[in-house]
């Protein structure tokens, strides 16, 4: 058991889910970029590198408007446990086998159906249960593609 008091690596993996960022949280859920980089110890580029890796989600980061401007914030359960296990194996797995051994449990079989989008920035991947509309625009027209995914029966 480490110092974090996780002792099942598949189960720490087992509970990473995942979060759109809606603006609905709570203030308490929520944790800002500053607190949690205090909290563990982790730099600005650390949390930014496991992001590029995908062991931060990057629907994870959520933007808000503050009294100082723009402040980022995570849902407060989800990252510390993420963030909690990297640190936990970082000395004895790669980040690479790490963030592979995550996208493995995300896109088992066992976990729900969902939208997943690849952009040069990265890959965000969207339960359908969370997903109310899907809007594909173009040149001044909208169309809703919502009943696609419907018709998949997912």
């Amino acid at each position: 058991m480490s110092a974090t008091g996780h002792s099942d690596d598949n189960e720490d993996i087992n509970n990473s889910g995942y979060n759109t960022g809606e603006d609905n949280q709570q203030s308490d859920e929520l944790i800002s970029k500053k607190e949690l980089l205090e909290k563990y110890s982790i730099s600005y580029g650390t949390l930014y590198r496991w992001r590029r890796l995908g062991l931060i989600p990057d629907e994870w980061f959520i933007r808000r408007s503050t009294y100082t401007g723009q402040e980022t914030f995570f849902p407060r359960e989800l990252v510390c446990s993420r963030v909690e296990l990297i640190l936990k194996n970082r000395d004895d797995t790669s980040l690479e086998e790490l963030a592979r051994r995550i996208r493995k449990k995300d896109d088992g079989d066992d976990g729900p159906a969902a939208l997943i989008i690849e952009t040069a920035g990265g890959t965000r991947r969207i339960p359908i249960t969370e997903i109310k509309t899907i809007r594909l625009k173009h040149g001044g027209r909208e169309v809703d593609i919502t009943n696609i995914f419907k018709e998949l029966d997912v």
